[in-house]
């Protein structure tokens, strides 16, 4: 007697489902999200002069993550027209169609709302109000006013992607000090030359969807003059930090080099001006700010140890 033959399983539900919230996770940015978080990190220890609880720095990055996700998730329901245009972003989750836009702004509202009562309900009220700032600032300042309208888009928007280094810092101490405005200058000031260096890449999509971006209104000549200038003004800029927050001496000779390394990518971008070198610059960018805050973070436990 043969064996009865099972129905096959329709796996395409559960396919579907793991689409849907893979889709809902890629709103977040989860990658910038996590550069994001690499400079919170170290502005508590720094604040804290050592190691800060782990509840606190676990606490400050669950906050610090909601509603840097809920701000990613809202821009890229405001930018989704723009996303659908553009070569390298129309895979993502809205231009695909994998969510609805309506779910994807929910969704978004949701996490920043999440952030803040989080963090004020387990951190402190400074780093809820600086963390749900940053987040407005980015909705309305950035996405909605600025990167459509000024090819000073990036420079000014970057305040928000600086800000949590003023969260780190005031989950510790629960205010801002001096030390906390150099490394949210740092930022600041990194986050020009770091993103113009990508939209020379970019530059053909930008321009298709009508976006502003220096390289698409200035050209590439005056992109490259200014990525050395700020690469330049933000080498020095990192130094300052050595006096003002009184680290010892890894800190500024880390920075020394890694300052030294990004000025010499940008004159060879200067010179060159060719998309391989801007995405050398835009590489070595990341790792730059990576390594940097990790200097802060080693000159701190290096001279006081563990709180």
């Amino acid at each position: 007697m043969k064996a009865a033959v099972r129905p096959a399983v329709d796996a395409a539900p559960a396919l579907r489902v793991r689409s849907v919230l893979f889709a809902f996770y890629e709103l977040t940015k989860p990658r910038i999200v996590v550069l994001l978080l690499v400079t919170t990190v170290p502005a508590m220890i720094l604040a804290d002069r050592g190691a800060p609880s782990l509840w606190l720095v676990a606490a400050t990055l669950i906050g610090g993550t909601l509603s840097a996700g809920g701000a990613n998730a809202i821009n890229q329901y405001l930018d989704r027209d723009i996303d659908e245009v553009m070569t390298r972003t129309r895979r993502r989750p809205l231009p695909a169609q994998v969510i609805p836009p309506a779910a994807a702004v929910v969704f978004g509202v949701g996490l920043g709302v999440a952030g803040f009562v989080w963090l004020l309900a387990f951190v402190n009220l400074p780093a809820a109000l600086l963390s749900a700032g940053a987040l407005a600032f980015y909705v309305f300042v950035y996405t909605l006013w600025l990167k459509r309208s000024s090819p000073q888009n990036i420079v000014i928007g970057g305040a928000a992607g600086a800000a949590p280094a003023l969260v780190g810092w005031a989950a510790v101490t629960g205010r801002v000090a001096w030390p906390a405005v150099v490394l949210f200058a740092i930022v600041f000031l990194w986050t020009p030359p770091h993103f113009w260096a990508l939209s020379l890449r970019y530059e053909r999509d930008y321009r298709m969807a009508g976006v502003p971006m220096l390289p698409v209104v200035a050209g590439l000549e005056a992109t490259t003059r200014s990525i050395l200038r700020y690469s330049v003004v933000l080498a020095l800029t990192s130094l300052a930090l050595w006096p003002v927050a009184h680290t010892g001496l890894i800190y500024p000779v880390v920075a020394v080099a890694l300052g030294a390394a990004f000025v010499a990518r940008a004159v060879h971008l200067r010179r060159s001006r060719t998309v391989t070198a801007a995405m050398s610059l835009f590489r070595y960018s990341i790792v730059y700010l990576a390594l940097l805050f990790g200097a802060v973070a080693l000159d701190t436990l290096v001279r006081f140890g563990p709180s």
